[in-house]
């Protein structure tokens, strides 16, 4: 009996940790995305919305970009690397819209009324589909080209489209962490995935670009 008690007093004070723990991230999120939102600059704003904006043709023109040149100059290596990216694309974004679905959190401008909604922005708000597509794509091709003039550049861009998202009040800080961490993640788990395969059908082990 006494064991009995014991157990349930920790297991009480272990959610209570875990509670308060949350409120304090919750807390944190919201005080960052308020300090990021109402001292921006507002006529910047255009810029941050071009930032925003540029993620469709950005992380989807890049792959079909990569696959016309291989197609043209009948190089197979590019063309691997441009379905290697668009891979991550569509894997990065089957992951977000399954975890916008289920987690189903509210935008941030909804929620809190001060926070000024300067960009349109439908649908959940955990995780952020921009931060998510905009690192997929940084990633995965810093990945088939591992040098600082497209690693530094990718991961720029990138972030800035993340840093938008939480100016324009259309995100919280969690929502772009946790969609620059799907879309790396992607990336990464994409090129294993696709050396694994490599190695399967071949008695060597190949460079995924071989």
């Amino acid at each position: 009996m006494k064991n009995k008690i014991n157990l349930l007093q920790i297991t009480n004070l272990v959610v209570l940790f875990f509670c308060i723990n949350f409120t304090n991230a919750q807390n944190l999120d919201i005080d960052v995305l308020r300090n990021i939102n109402h001292n921006r600059n507002e006529s910047l704003d255009p810029a941050l919305r071009g930032i925003t904006n540029s993620l469709a043709p950005i992380s989807i023109g890049t792959p079909i970009i990569m696959y016309s040149v291989g197609l043209i100059m009948k190089d197979s290596t590019v063309k691997k690397k441009a379905i290697f990216i668009g891979e991550v694309f569509l894997a990065s974004g089957f992951i977000t819209f399954a975890l916008k679905e289920t987690v189903n959190r509210e935008r941030p401008f909804v929620t809190y009324p001060d926070i000024e909604q300067a960009t349109t922005a439908t649908g959940p708000s955990f995780p952020s589909g921009h931060a998510s597509l905009a690192f997929a794509t940084a990633t995965s091709l810093s990945m088939a080209y591992p040098k600082w003039y497209i690693i530094a550049p990718s991961f720029a861009w990138a972030s800035a489209v993340g840093y938008s998202r939480m100016a324009l009040g259309v995100h919280y800080p969690s929502d772009v962490l946790a969609g620059a961490i799907i879309g790396s993640g992607s990336a990464y788990l994409c090129y294993k995935l696709n050396k694994w395969v490599n190695k399967k059908q071949s008695k060597k082990i190949p460079q995924l670009w071989e």
